[in-house]
């Protein structure tokens, strides 16, 4: 009887990873360009980073053989131009942010104890956005179209169309569309990683890896939209003429400088924190103990985010800011060295207090570690405004910027790339083949670089394409081109060691580092995510709870099988990771792909104003985006509960904070808010530069921006009556009160309007007029997008897919709501009290 009760066990057991394997693993044919597995997303994410990365690394090389040698005419001034823009945009937007995001998409859900991300469409989505955003970018060099005015598109250069070409549109609307894919990118991390931890996995238990991609997602949510919000204002003055940066018309182009460098300084950390991460989680496998004071890098973590959004004027020490303010942020520049020390001697800490084994990663990340110290002092040395004035745009700032980009994000991510390699087929990278390459890239970036401090310092500008021969940087710049080609040659080879083919190796150990996190709980080949769901009760489960693996793959755990046929995780708590809801996500689905490519064909067609194709294309997109929403979110299930096993049940639907369709609605508006308070930032700023900022011109109507600013206020009311009718059971009613407030926003839109149109106010005549339009068209945009979330509910409604115990829909769109009040009330009052109430 025993033998039968254990056969049939097995039988069970078996049935069930059958089908959870069924429902998760990727599917053959066409269907696995759609898949939304995050092993294969993060997988074709990663691949793309890299490839874009060998091709900016192609374009670096032929610059330094243009600079081998003294007045050379291998490339062209042109040329020449077109190859360093595109280096510098395609290493910072295609390459460092990217690379960590994939990792993050392929290591966060078995990091977790989760099978997947909340979204994995919106992460199958971002990768597609990303894909075309940069093939687009990259391809204009081969059309001699490419953006040649430098990454950072300072106008009034690049605003000039004589002079910058249609490069200058490629730049700013394909980055904006790959921006956007960043962004959703990171919202779904921050969901994933505050909601989706294994059961027991509490705040203070995570990972280091995903306490840094948290604080880097919520970094790219309030560093993007300004670097957006800028894209806006330069592309309406390419565009339309909107004189934003034209200082003839009132514009001023140091307003370019400040929405870019609050984005791209922070962008710095954005790249570093994560190689950091991935060395968090290096330095104590190789060290085989857990990281010493846990809490202090932590801190030093949040600590290093928060203070890199305080340094964006250190780039602009040399535009003639008052002294206050230079001060200001030279000791915020010395001050964010403190919480990055911290983090350098906590990894210090640990390999001292362990037993360290130098491995091929441990030796890329220490010596990736000892670049960026080296950037670092530089860095403190253009911190000092005194200094930067002799060094700036020289190539002593070109020196530091990649000892600590290259130092600090590059080599660590090679050592990440050793590291993780057995997770994708259980086989190690060649050794041998790795300490190759870390010695070649090692000694050839420094034999490239460090000259470069001393051609700097004796005064060779930046982005010059050649320079005479008689004033002593020949040899510095032949050693400095030596050197990059022999880095080229470690990178070939790490390179070679990844696609050379393995299939005659055997199959390596189930956790060859003995690592300590759960990213290494399952077998290589079971990549549609964990057996069951585990209880997490340490940092490091797999060196504390000895016998985790084999429960969590016997099925012993939560979710063990798929019995109805659904892609199924768990949502818990915040900070406590108490089991709350039963998750499903939605599956294999040609919609990301659609939504993505209509996309992007709309800001192609934008860049050549092509405006019926963009109608069209964008059309599309919103079909597409309507459809996704309509069949893959909020779902009435069959049944309010499932036994998730352990003698545990929970909901399988949830609204409101419970749900994570709310937290992604919360978080897409707070980076929607942050590129609006950039153009109230720039609003202000005109006023601030200006005797009289108004030129003379009438502004908007005060009596309208009331009426609009008392419309919405209205509209908004309405929507929170709507949803408490709804709750109360109260269909028609709700229905009657989303009507009323999708028509009351429209006469709110209509007033808004009506407030700088009623007095004439023309934009191409002034920066006044073109600045107040921008924050109008702003809040009319979304609320066009309100009333089409409105129609959206209503239209839930009336098909039975929104009742009073499942709104979740309706809880998002007043969530919406609530961030379009806030938006519009200080538009109009800003717009109708400034400055005429002063």
């Amino acid at each position: 009887m025993s033998a039968a009760i254990k056969e049939r066990s097995r039988e069970e057991h078996k049935a069930q990873e059958e089908r959870l394997r069924a429902v998760w693993a990727n599917p053959a044919g066409w269907r696995y360009w759609t898949s939304v597995n995050n092993f294969q997303i993060g997988l074709w994410y990663g691949s793309a980073a890299f490839a874009f990365m060998l091709f900016a690394g192609a374009l670096a090389l032929l610059m330094r053989l243009q600079l081998a040698v003294p007045d050379n005419d291998f490339l062209s001034a042109d040329f020449f131009n077109q190859a360093f823009t595109l280096h510098g945009t395609v290493m910072m937007f295609l390459f460092a942010v990217p690379i960590f995001e994939a990792v993050a998409i392929f290591l966060l859900p078995p990091m977790l104890g989760a099978r997947e991300m909340p979204f994995p469409r919106l992460g199958a989505f971002s990768f597609w956005s990303f894909l075309l955003g940069g093939i687009f970018v990259c391809g204009s060099i081969f059309f001699n179209a490419a953006p040649s005015a430098g990454w950072f598109m300072y106008p009034p250069l690049a605003t000039d169309k004589q002079f910058s070409g249609i490069g200058a549109d490629i730049w700013l609307l394909g980055l904006s569309f790959i921006e956007v894919a960043s962004i959703a990118a990171a919202v779904e991390l921050i969901v994933g990683i505050m909601k989706c931890r294994a059961p027991g996995m509490r705040i203070n238990l995570m990972p280091l890896f995903a306490w840094y991609l948290l604080i880097v997602a919520g970094m790219i949510l309030f560093a993007f939209p300004p670097l957006i919000a800028g894209d806006l204002l330069f592309e309406m003055e390419r565009m339309f003429d909107w004189p934003f940066f034209d200082a003839a018309r009132g514009g001023d182009p140091l307003l370019w400088q400040h929405l870019f460098w609050i984005f791209g300084h922070p962008e710095v950390y954005i790249i570093f924190l994560p190689a950091i991460a991935l060395m968090a989680m290096i330095v104590p496998t190789f060290s085989q103990r857990p990281i010493v004071g846990y809490s202090w890098i932590v801190l030093a973590a949040v600590g290093t985010g928060f203070l890199s959004f305080g340094l964006w004027v250190h780039h602009m020490f040399a535009t003639g800011l008052p002294q206050i303010s230079l001060a200001f942020f030279s000791a915020a520049s010395e001050t964010v060295a403190i919480p990055t020390g911290v983090q350098i001697f906590v990894f210090i800490a640990t390999m001292l207090a362990g037993r360290v084994i130098f491995s091929t990663p441990m030796l890329f990340g220490t010596g990736g570690l000892a670049i960026f110290v080296i950037g670092g002092l530089t860095g403190v040395m253009v911190a000092l405004a005194p200094f930067d004035w002799q060094a700036h745009d020289t190539y002593f700032v070109v020196a530091h910027l990649h000892y600590v980009l290259i130092g600090g994000m590059l080599f660590p991510v090679v050592a990440g790339l050793y590291y993780y390699y057995p997770l994708i087929d259980a086989k190690k990278l060649s050794d041998r083949l790795g300490r190759l390459a870390f010695w070649l890239m090692f000694c050839g970036f420094n034999i490239a670089f460090f000259p470069m401090h001393l051609s700097g310092l004796r005064g060779m500008p930046r982005r010059v394409f050649t320079y005479p021969a008689e004033i002593g940087l020949d040899w510095l710049n032949l050693i400095s081109t030596a050197g990059a080609f022999i880095f080229a040659a470690g990178v070939l080879v790490v390179v070679f060691d990844v696609l050379r083919p393995k299939h005659r190796e055997p199959r390596g150990e189930f956790n060859p580092w003995n690592a300590g996190t759960l990213e290494w709980i399952s077998e290589p080949e079971e990549n549609w995510g964990v057996r069951s769901i585990p209880i997490v009760r340490s940092r490091y489960p797999l060196w504390d709870q000895k016998d985790l693996a084999r429960k969590v793959n016997g099925g012993r755990y939560y979710l063990p099988d798929a019995e109805e046929g659904w892609r199924e995780g768990l949502v818990t708590s915040v900070l406590d990771a108490e089991p709350i809801q039963v998750l499903r996500v939605g599956g294999t689905s040609h919609v990301t792909i659609v939504s993505a490519l209509s996309l992007g064909a709309a800001f192609i067609a934008l860049t050549f104003h092509w405006w019926i194709a963009t109608a069209l294309a964008a059309i599309t997109c919103f079909c597409a985006v309507i459809y996704w929403l309509w069949t893959g979110t909020g779902e009435i299930p069959e049944k309010p509960e499932k036994d998730v096993g352990l003698g545990l049940s929970l909901p399988l639907y949830a609204s409101g904070p419970d749900s994570v369709g709310w937290w992604a609605m919360f978080i897409t508006m707070v980076g929607d808010g942050t590129a609006f308070a950039s153009l109230v930032f720039g609003y202000f700023f005109y006023w601030t530069i200006h005797i009289d900022f108004t030129a003379g011109i009438a502004g908007p109507d005060a009596a309208w921006s009331l009426a609009a600013a008392i419309l919405f206020a209205a509209a908004w009311g309405l929507m929170v009556a709507a949803r408490m009718f709804n709750r109360r059971g109260a269909t028609a009613a709700m229905r009657g009160l989303l009507v009323l407030s999708l028509l009351t926003t429209v006469a709110a839109s209509a007033a808004g309007l009506a407030a700088p149109w009623s007095p004439g106010m023309d934009p191409t005549r002034h920066v006044y007029p073109a600045i107040v339009w921008i924050l109008v068209i702003w809040v009319l945009a979304h609320a066009a997008l309100g009333t089409v979330m409105q129609a959206y509910c209503l239209a839930r409604s009336l098909a039975g897919r929104l009742t009073p115990k499942h709104d979740m829909d309706l809880c998002n769109v007043v969530l919406y709501w609530h961030f379009l009040l806030i938006t519009a009330v200080i538009t109009f009052a800003t717009i109708g009290l400034f400055p005429a109430a002063m």
